[in-house]
């Protein structure tokens, strides 16, 4: 198991961007929600990718049904 200090460290180059999840997978996070929510302990959220290349509409159709699936149920 990966020290909190270094988790910590991680977390914040891969919210910067510096590092990749693939980075994050090699060095022992198995799942993407426990990334997520040590994000959300540190206030951090995830990086964004530029919104360029042949995957851009995939990429809006997800984050949109992402932000549906978090939305509050009224």
């Amino acid at each position: 198991m990966i020290p909190l200090e270094e988790r910590q460290d991680l977390i914040r180059g891969y919210a910067a961007g510096e590092i990749s999840w693939h980075e994050l997978r090699e060095r022992g996070f198995d799942d993407y929600v426990q990334v997520l929510g040590q994000l959300g302990e540190l206030g951090l959220r995830p990086p964004i990718a530029r919104a360029v290349g042949p995957n851009i509409e995939a990429r809006r159709r997800g984050r949109a049904m992402l932000r549906a699936a978090l939305q509050p149920v009224a």
